[in-house]
This record gives C-alpha cells, structure tokens and sequence, in this order.
C-alpha cells in the first residue's frame, strides 16, 4: 500500500525526470536554439517542482487501520472485523465462541495482497511508459560525454551577452578529439585533458571545438581545416604533430602515423583431395585489417610453350579472391586459410603467380611477395579423361587451337568399339563437327569447354560418382531415421541399404586402381589409413549400438562414418596386403583442440563484451550479447560431452585422467553458461579460463597416452640381417598377425577400430585396453560406461526437469 500511494503521487514526478535524463543523457539539448534553451529550461525546473509538491500533498502514510480493512475485503464474511466485535445482547456463550472460532479458521486463509496502483486509469495516455522507453534509449545510446556537453550547454545559457552583468558561469570552450572508426579508439575530451599531457592522435582523428565566448579563438598547425557552417564550431583533421592554442589552453599534439597493413603467405599452395586449392596466411596491422585479397595471374616465361600452348593466349582477367577474415577476433593479427576450387579454370595446373594484398581502414594496402607457383587443381589419370582435359585446356588458352583439337579428338575417336562409350563417341563426334565449322565464339567454347569436363569426369570416375551419392542418400536416410525414431525395422532396413551402398562404392573405388576391397584405402587428409574389415567393423559397431538402443551415440559414430568416407582414397600398399591402424586417438585429440579453440574464441568475445560494458557504464547487466554466449557455451558444452562419451583408451590410467579432466572441463562450461545468461562477465570468463586449462591437461594425459603406444609398437622393432631395422609383422601397428597367437588358439587377425581399440576378429569382439566389447565385458568399464551416459544425459537440457534431477541424483551418489 505504501508504493501504491507513492506510485499514485509520485509518478508524474518519475515520467518528468526519466524525459529530463533522456535530453541530457543524449546531448539532445543542442537541438534546442540558444535563444529558446533558457525559457526551456526553466519551465523544465519549474515543472519538476510543481509535480514535487503535487505529489507530495497527495502522498499520505499508510494507518494499521487501512491495512487490516484492506485486507478483510479479501476474506469471505470480513473474518478480522468479526473478531473485534463484542455481543450485543446474549453474552458470549458458546453460540457465539463456535461464531469466532469460524472467524478465526477462515482468518488463517489470509494471503499478501497483490499490489495495485491503478496507473492505467490515472495515466490513459501512458505518458510513464514513455518516459520509461526514453530512459531506456538513453542508457543504450547515450553517454557520459553527451551528458557533459548538454549540461554545458545549459550552463552557457545562464549568462549570454545581454542578460545581466554576472560573470559567466562554465568553461569558454568544449573540444573534442575522434579518431576514426576504424582504429576503434574512444573519443577524447579535451576540456578533461590534464595540463602539459602530451595528446597523441592517430592520423586523420577529427578535432572539433565549440566557442561560448567571443574572444576565445582556436589556432593550430597540425592539419586543415573543415569547413563549417557555423564561425564558432571550428573542425579540421589532424594530419601531422603541432601545437593546438585554444583560450588559456596550449595542447602538444603527437600524430600517429598508420602503418601500412602486412600480409605474408604461409607455404605454397597445396592441393586437397577434391582438387581444392588451399593457401595459408598471416596478416597484420596497427588498427586492424580490413580486407585481404589474393590475386592469380598467369606466369607466361615460365610456362613451356609447347603444343596446345604454343599460340599467344587469348587476354583473361586475373583470378581475384577475397581472403577470409574472422569477423569477431582481433585484426590487428590474424591468421586465415583460403579454400578455393579453381580445377576448372584454364591455367590450372600451370604456372602462376600468387600475391596476397591486405587493406586497411584509410584504404592503404600492403602486398606480399608474389610467390610463384603452380596452381592446384583436379588431376586425371584415366588417358582419354586426361586428353580430354588437355584438349579443353587448349581451347581455353586459345580458339586458334580449334583445328588441332579436332584432329586429337578424330585420333582417339578412331574405331572406338570397346573403347569409348557409344554415348561418348556421338558427344565428342559433335565436337569434332563444331570445331571443324569455322571459327566459334566464345559462348560456344565455354559450353564447349564444360561438356569436355563432364566428359573427363564420367570417364575418371566411371560410376564412382553415382556410387558415391547412393551412398551419401543412405546415410542421410538412416541419420533421419535415427533422429526422428523410427522403427527397428525400418532402421534395420536403411542400414541394409547403407551397408550395400558402401560395398559397392568401395568396390569401385578398389576396382579403379585394380585394388582388391579388402585392401588398404587412405583418408587423404589426415593420411590416416583403413583396411576394409575396419570399415565393416565400424559399420558393426554402429549396428549394435542401435540394437542397444543408444540412438545418440549411433548418431554420432554415423556422422564420423560419413565424413570418413568422404574422404576416402585407395593407396598403394607395401607389397604384402596388410592393413595399417586408423587410430582413433588422432581424431580424437584433432576434435578436442578444435574445442579448445572454440572454447578461447568464446572467453575473449566475453573479454570484449565486459570492456564495452565497463566503457558504457553498465557492468554486471546482462548485455544483448550475453544470451548469444551462453548459447555458444551450452552447445560447446554438450559437443564435448559427445568426444567424452567415444574418448579412446578408456581403462589406462592416461585414458582414464583425460576423461576426469573433460567431466571438470564439462562441469565449468555448465557455470560458466550460467553466468553468462546472469551477465555475470568475470564469473563466466573465470570459469572458462578453467574449462580451459581442464581441456589442455586432457590433451596432455591423450598425448601421453599415444606416446605410450607408439613406444610399445617401436619396442616390437627388430634388425634385419642387414643391420636395418624393422618392424615384425606380428607387432606392425594394425597389421595381420598371423602365427602370433598363443599356443593351442587359432590364428586370427589383429586389426584397430575406427575409436581406436584392437578387434580380435574372428569371434567379433572388440577389445580396448585389454577389455572387451562385444563379448563378456568387464564390470568396471560396464560402471564407467553407465556413469559417463548418466553425466551425458543429465547434461541435455531439452530433457525433462524431473529426469535430470533425478539423474544428478544419482551422481551425487555414485
């Protein structure tokens, strides 16, 4: 009742000082003229005090009397008044105690009152809430420096020329030193400036001063003036070191030159799997990087001018490309990679030269050194697919080599039975035709040029292509399947199809290089390799995981599968047939310091936004940007409970401290997720500077791990009779052993997973750390296994609130 009655009084007062703050707060009072300010002003002051005394005559305290009335009305039969009464005639015999003890029971049924102004029948036109909105974008967009100068302002206008003979009351001048956006430097107040302080202002910083008294006057040497509409808001921008003189007021300006932006190329471009071209590079500057680009141009010396490029090539632009830049890491030292596909492109596969150029906000540019290369692109191995690429590259560099195209695709169209494919022959004989019919334009070549590329590609790949992408719609079915639980019998039935389609793509895969399946295939990038059991066993893996029902855990190992596949190549062996250990450890610690890195991005975009909180004003308020966060964090969160769940070397003491150290690492990102949703900045970059160090002492126990293992692999090593040394094919990481097994027990094949753990083989056990998987499993680990997906499931919020209590429950005990 007592903030009803104030809110009642007081808020004609509260509406008229929130809109007074706004006009200060956002310097909105330089839009008022100088001759209107002072009549402003003081209608403003008189105003305030006029809804000061209004509000104060109406506020009255609140009597005990009022709140117990006003707490009756609530209760059936007033039960409070009814207890006060005396009986009138009677006494108070027991008619009368059985009527209080009624009173007295419903009595206990009082509640709080909520409490009610009744604002919206005295404010119709909501003149509060638009007080409140512009209080609100005020504190958004405003400033302390606006402030100043509004007040200042205000301040001028008590004693203008003409109105009295008092002394003038605030300073004589304001100055104001921006330098460019671009440089991300605060605006300086000069007036703020301590006495004799050296100013130092990047090149091109705006200096702006307004004159409230006639005999002040501004002169400087370091830059020219701007012009201006009004004589007494003097601006010009700084453009080298002087001396500014304004009033009493002397300034030493040191004017920073900007450097120009530096650009360096990391090795030479290297080709990926694909054909994809990929540069590295660093960049640097003062302020910050703007823009990169790299610009492909056409090395012609270096080029051997033979055949098809021994005509002058027909005038094409270079290859410009813009750089990738973070958006929210610092710019003044980045780091980036260009991925780039240019197998299509004439000079691919020639010499070429690559220069990198970064720009600056004030457009200066930097440019490395040119680096001469040769321009990655798709290879082609077939014959006729690398004639034809030959050919293409031909007409491309220039249409005078028409003729001589014509006459290679004649040759190798020449009695194409069991050769070329029919369909192919009429495609390259219309061709044959084209070229033949005189000169062709451009547009005819280009088309041209991409039925030659599909051509070569049909012919390099055969049906791989195809093959792959019956595979690619099989594994997208399936995860669909998983994610929206379907049947098992329908799962079963789509991973059947899933199993047929990566037979058959391996199959062709091998059959391009007259490989046998079952031999080895690479992951090109990570140079990883992988025998073709290992594939069907993890294919086996992912099958039991959904016959045990661990859906998201299926999920995951499908999506390793899937990128696995991508990338998957056929290489040449040793000789001997043997397959070569895919560790999952590497992968492992690849997508643990991916996290890691995600994790630093995350706590310095923290770090900047409680410096722009703390430049503002406004520390320990959630910002506009803490929800975002907190959203990053909680996924980070759970994507490192995954990678918790499928850690290798579980059991070994290594194995087992890496993942005590991801539960601490999880257990500090689910705080610090918190705090950034509270807007508590320091608590939540404290607590993922510990997820942090948690996650790097988890690398460290895997690196150790691994070490441990290659050192026992490195210990089975043996001299030849050469004196070289060698491995045994009975310890050869990965390989066959055969005849290594113990007496009495049949040989069987000892190969590694795809997470990393050795499978027996023959009787579909997979072993890891000296338990199994498949087979009897060994209490313990059965323990660890359950306590790790109760910590992964309590950690899914879109699970019900009583599941993951009752789920923390159980960790509190266990």
């Amino acid at each position: 009742m007592e903030w009803e009655r104030a809110a009642r009084a007081f808020w004609p007062l509260a509406t008229m000082l929130a809109v007074l703050f706004a006009v200060v707060w956002l310097n909105l009072v330089e839009e008022i003229s100088p001759e209107l300010l002072p009549w402003v002003t003081g209608a403003a002051l008189i105003l305030l005090v006029v809804t000061a005394i209004r509000g104060g005559l109406r506020y009255r305290r609140v009597r005990r009397r009022e709140v117990v009335e006003r707490l009756d009305r609530t209760l059936p039969g007033r039960p409070l008044a009814a207890l006060s009464d005396r009986a009138a005639i009677g006494g108070e015999g027991a008619l009368w105690q059985a009527h209080l003890a009624q009173m007295s029971r419903s009595a206990a049924q009082a509640r709080a009152v909520k409490p009610d102004a009744g604002l919206s029948r005295r404010d119709p036109f909501a003149l509060r809430l638009a007080g409140l909105v512009a209080l609100v974008m005020a504190l958004i967009f405003g400033g302390i420096s606006d402030m100043d100068r509004g007040l200042s302002a205000i301040a001028a206008t008590a004693n203008r020329p003409g109105t009295g003979d008092a002394k003038p009351i605030g300073p004589s001048w304001e100055g104001w030193a921006e330098p460019p956006a671009y440089t991300r430097r605060p605006t300086i107040y000069l007036n703020a400036q301590p006495e004799g302080e050296l100013l130092e202002l990047p090149k091109g910083t705006t200096l702006s001063f307004r004159l409230y008294d006639d005999s002040t006057g501004v002169s400087q040497d370091i830059g020219t003036a701007i012009a201006a509409d009004d004589p007494k808001a003097p601006t010009f921008r700084a453009e080298e070191s002087g001396v500014i003189s304004v009033g009493d007021r002397r300034f030493e300006v040191t004017v920073l030159p900007d450097e120009v932006p530096v650009i360096r190329a990391g090795a030479a471009p290297v080709r990926r799997a694909d054909g994809r071209m990929v540069q590295d590079y660093e960049a640097e500057d003062d302020h910050g990087v703007m823009a990169a680009t790299a610009t492909i141009s056409l090395d012609l010396p270096q080029i051997d001018r033979r055949y098809g490029l021994a005509a002058d090539p027909e005038p094409r632009a270079d290859v410009e490309l813009a750089l990738p830049i973070p958006r929210r890491a610092d710019r003044r030292d980045i780091s980036g990679q260009l991925v780039q596909d240019l197998s299509r492109h004439p000079w691919a596969n020639l010499p070429v030269t690559l220069t990198l150029t970064a720009t600056d906000g004030i457009e200066q540019t930097g440019t490395a050194e040119p680096m001469q290369t040769i321009l990655p692109g798709r290879r082609f191995f077939q014959p006729l697919a690398a004639a034809l690429i030959e050919m293409r590259r031909d007409l491309l560099w220039s249409r005078e080599n028409a003729d001589r195209s014509a006459e290679i695709l004649r040759a190798v169209t020449w009695q194409p039975e069991g050769f070329v494919d029919q369909q192919l022959y009429l495609q390259l004989r219309g061709a044959v035709t084209i070229l033949e019919s005189g000169e062709i334009s451009e547009k005819a070549r280009d088309e041209m040029a991409e039925a030659l590329w599909q051509a070569a590609i049909q012919l390099e790949d055969g049906g791989l292509a195809d093959a792959l992408q019956r595979m690619r719609q099989a594994q997208e079915k399936l995860s669909e399947a998983i994610r929206n639980g379907a049947s098992p019998d329908e799962i079963q039935r789509l991973m059947d199809e899933l199993k047929e389609a990566t037979d058959a793509y391996t199959r062709m895969l091998a059959e391009q290089n007259e490989r046998d399946p079952s031999e080895r295939f690479t992951r090109d990038q990570e140079r990883q390799m992988i025998t073709g059991d290992q594939i069907q066993e993890m294919m086996d893996e992912i099958q039991r995981l959904m016959n045990e029902g661990r859906m998201a855990e299926a999920q995951e190992l499908l999506e390793q599968f899937n990128r696995m596949m991508e990338n998957l190549q056929v290489t040449q062996g040793d000789g001997d047939g043997d397959g070569i250990e895919m560790p999952g450890q590497g992968g492992a610690m690849g997508r643990l310091a991916d996290s890691l890195r995600e994790q630093q991005r995350l706590s310095d975009d923290a770090f900047r936004d409680m410096q722009e909180q703390f430049g503002n004003g406004e520390m320990g308020q959630p910002s506009t940007n803490s929800d975002e966060m907190a959203e990053r964090q909680r996924q980070l969160r759970e994507e490192l409970g995954q990678q918790r769940g499928l850690l290798p070397g579980q059991g070994s003491d290594s194995g087992d401290r890496a993942g005590d150290q991801l539960d601490e690492a999880g257990r500090a990102m689910e705080d610090a997720e918190q705090a950034l949703r509270d807007g508590d900045m320091s608590g939540a970059m404290q607590r993922q500077a510990d997820a942090i160090e948690s996650m790097r002492e988890s690398m460290r126990a895997l690196g150790e791990m691994m070490q441990g293992q290659q050192g026992d692999q490195e210990g089975g090593a043996q001299e030849d009779p050469n004196g070289q040394r060698a491995l045994d094919r009975n310890d050869r990481p990965g390989g066959n052993r055969r005849g290594g097994g113990q007496q009495g027990q049949p040989n069987r094949p000892i190969t590694h997973d795809p997470l990393g753990r050795e499978s027996a083989g023959a009787d579909g056990n997979v072993q890891g750390g000296g338990e199994e998987i498949g087979g009897a499993m060994d209490p313990a680990r059965r323990a660890r296994d359950l306590l790790d997906e109760i910590r992964r499931r309590s950690a899914e919020r879109q699970r019900p609130e009583d599941e993951r209590d009752y789920l923390g429950r159980l960790l509190d005990r266990f």
